[in-house]
């Protein structure tokens, strides 16, 4: 299920709502893109418990940094990969890498942190048993890849 690393969930083509006014893709919605594969990432670690059958049990993004590496336009076939870098047993981080599918080139990263949340108590939680077994299974195959260059950077004026 999910032995394959790094992880392909999201696929698409650059939207006209995602343009600005340069006629590239707007800093908010490699956000919006990266989103798709945080959504997507979550449902397979529930798989095949559906959100209407989770019961409020889902998650919250605590923090994102986004590193824009090249530009994308419209109607350009991309890609994001998921790996997953950490967790334990209520936050993951979780590397997004968005690919243009034209030429291979890596667009942008987005590092995500995400915290176990009852959405009905509105307050955190602990992974549910299947999700918590789901993770592991997908660390173990994410064990074995590189560390991305751009994790864990933060934001610093000097060059790293």
């Amino acid at each position: 299920m999910t032995g394959a690393a790094p992880l392909r969930l999201f696929e698409t083509r650059v939207r006209p709502e995602w343009i600005d006014e340069f006629n590239h893709v707007n800093v908010a919605h490699y956000i919006s893109i990266c989103d798709n594969a945080n959504w997507a990432f979550w449902n397979l670690m529930n798989a095949p418990v559906e959100m209407s059958d989770r019961n409020g049990h889902e998650y919250a993004i605590l923090e994102n940094h986004v590193n824009y590496i090249n530009e994308l336009s419209l109607d350009e076939p991309i890609h994001v990969t998921t790996q997953l870098l950490s967790h334990d047993d209520k936050r993951l981080v979780l590397f997004h890498r968005v690919i243009r599918d034209t030429d291979g080139v890596l667009a942008a990263t987005n590092e995500a942190k995400f915290l176990g949340f009852n959405l009905k108590a509105r307050r955190a939680e602990t992974w549910r048993p299947r999700v918590a077994a789901t993770l592991a299974e997908t660390m173990r195959a994410h064990r074995e890849l590189p560390m991305p260059e751009q994790a864990g950077l933060g934001i610093a004026l000097k060059r790293r």
